[in-house]
């Protein structure tokens, strides 16, 4: 019944490099009138910060996410006052936003991951009438989030991924027959899977998410601050998550920014600071040369590092973050930084943070640990201030373990085959 009385939230679309209001078109990644690379943000009709009691999981934050209806099984990121790890960091105010599956939390989202928050959005973006079938590029989480909200939710979707990441495609469920798992070879990384995917779209039965240029992919994710000031009751001061493309990162950052001029929850002097898996260190790079232009790497070195990190999703040679309102510019106005964190570190705070907080992390979320442990050694944050901890994964071993099977891709196709084969390939799996 939720369904049938939900209005879709209102909005309209901002140019980030010009201030051009205009409407969506219905699927717009970016602004028609603008050639210049700049994302696109949601204007809200609501401008206040608005949970509504009346809606379940991640849809209490339909006022803030750009939604035409609302899908079965979604959960929203919790937040609680940490207590083990804040007494080990000697921190007084640090707030964690988990997302993932652990009941005594109230956190159950089933594939463990936060890349529901993007799934549950954009597919709650698209119409219900649409008659195209969705293209999904992935490292590995957000395949697993999309293959279980498209499954659940009866949405044609493909989505592509590495072979290397095929471990990710776990379920708890079996998958609907309208999701097909698609993965480049063995040896290829995101970026091939994203090249795979662009090939497809090129067929008009087909249309691509569209990645960090979805405003709904952004907002989304953008619920974990949103959970945040709930519990906490204003803007943190210091934001730190682990990042392979820094899409949550700006999503934050965006939120942060609708939550100052509500005006409720104080003033938007976050500063965000991500973090990355050594040796795949492109944002690192880039970010530290002080440059808006991504740093060089060749795609066979790209290849070589994303085979060697623990926090394989964390390997995006092609992230968002030289575009007006992207990763630099979210780092230049909020004078955050960027860390490094080795597959050592991980296995350290995998184990660190089991023992501190009872439960277990995703290897990207305990990169966010550590690079949190380095910024309180470092002096870069005050015992006393706010802090909000994105971990964007996990649970207990044992609840993720138990009843979950693996699932092998449909198809597994060279990203170097021409379009017209990609499509005819993919086409045959329905």
């Amino acid at each position: 019944m939720q369904l049938l009385k939900f209005k879709p939230t209102g909005y309209r679309l901002e140019n980030v490099k010009t201030g051009r209001i205009f409407d969506d078109a219905g699927w717009a990644l970016g602004d028609p009138q603008c050639s210049d690379p700049t994302l696109i943000r949601a204007v809200y009709e609501n401008t206040m910060f608005t949970p509504r009691n009346d809606l379940k999981g991640l849809y209490r934050y339909a006022e803030w996410m750009p939604v035409r209806r609302i899908l079965k099984h979604s959960c929203a990121p919790v937040t609680y006052k940490s207590k083990g790890l804040a007494k080990y960091l000697g921190l007084s105010n640090l707030y964690i936003t988990f997302s993932g599956y652990n009941p005594k939390l109230g956190a159950k989202m089933m594939t463990c991951s936060f890349k529901e928050t993007e799934a549950y959005s954009v597919c709650a973006r698209m119409d219900r009438r649409e008659k195209r079938t969705l293209v999904v590029q992935s490292a590995g989480n957000t395949a697993r989030a999309f293959a279980q909200v498209c499954s659940d939710n009866d949405i044609p979707v493909v989505i592509c991924i590495p072979e290397d990441n095929k471990h990710d495609l776990w379920f708890h469920r079996k998958l609907n027959r309208c999701v097909k798992l698609v993965a480049v070879p063995h040896g290829c990384d995101y970026y091939d899977a994203i090249t795979l995917g662009e090939k497809l779209a090129q067929d008009p039965g087909y249309f691509l998410e569209g990645g960090a240029k979805n405003i709904a992919r952004r907002d989304g994710m953008g619920t974990t601050i949103l959970s945040f000031v709930e519990k906490a009751g204003r803007i943190p001061d210091a934001y730190f998550q682990a990042v392979g493309s820094g899409t949550g990162a700006i999503a934050a950052w965006e939120n942060a920014e609708r939550l100052a001029a509500d005006g409720r929850f104080g003033e938007n002097k976050m500063r965000v600071y991500v973090s990355q898996n050594t040796p795949f260190t492109l944002l690192y790079d880039s970010w530290k040369a002080h440059s808006r232009q991504l740093a060089a790497i060749t795609p066979e070195l790209g290849r070589r590092q994303a085979e060697v990190i623990l926090a394989k999703v964390l390997s995006n040679r092609k992230p968002p973050y030289s575009i007006a309102g992207g990763l630099f510019d979210v780092l230049e106005s909020s004078k955050g930084d960027v860390y490094l964190a080795s597959n050592d570190d991980i296995m350290y705070w995998l184990l660190q943070f089991r023992n501190l907080e009872g439960y277990d992390l995703l290897p990207a979320a305990c990169v966010a640990v550590a690079s949190l442990s380095q910024a309180v050694e470092r002096g870069d944050v005050d015992k006393d201030e706010l802090i909000m901890l994105n971990c964007t994964g996990g649970g207990t071993l044992a609840s993720m373990a138990r009843g979950y099977n693996l699932k092998e891709p449909d198809l597994v196709l060279s990203p170097d085959l021409p379009a017209e084969e990609i499509i005819q390939k993919i086409t045959n799996l329905f």
